[in-house]
């Protein structure tokens, strides 16, 4: 090949990696979601609508949705919720059964183990939220940082 054509293909790839270092467009931040929860005793699906920041009860599980984060129309749908789940029973302290990121692509990759309940995220709502700070890091029953091992929080 010449030289010229050479820089040519050259210049061509070096706009085509430009162009695409701008990455990927950031995910919209949602203002609640939408949770099902399975009772596994029952067998009773509820659908559960929470709003960021706020608490809802399903069976002895208290459920608090932190952030809700979906991907812009233009790509893959994608919906994720930061949810801290604590099982409050009668005369027993509080248990931290989850606290992290739940993907509703991906109900596994990211799930709450749990005997009685299993809960996975459907969709984020509402209107685009305000910014916000980033998500909590996950923390230990002390309050301090838990050392992150790359698996999931249960």
């Amino acid at each position: 090949m010449t030289r010229g054509l050479l820089l040519a293909k050259a210049a061509v790839l070096g706009l085509a990696l430009v162009s695409s270092a701008s990455g990927p467009a950031r995910a919209i931040q949602m203002q609640g979601a939408v949770l099902q929860g399975l009772d596994k005793i029952t067998a009773r699906i509820s659908t559960i609508n929470v709003a960021v920041g706020q608490t809802v009860s399903f069976g002895s599980l208290q459920i608090t949705l932190k952030a809700c984060d979906k991907h812009p129309p233009e790509e893959t749908p994608e919906s994720a919720a930061f949810l801290q789940v604590v099982e409050q029973k009668p005369g027993e302290a509080p248990v931290t059964r989850f606290s992290g990121w739940m993907f509703a692509s991906s109900p596994a990759l990211s799930a709450m183990e749990h005997p009685v309940y299993d809960l996975w995220v459907l969709d984020c709502t509402g209107e685009p939220g305000p910014a916000s700070e980033p998500a909590p890091a996950p923390q230990d029953e002390s309050g301090a940082p838990a050392p992150d091992d790359g698996q999931p929080s249960n």
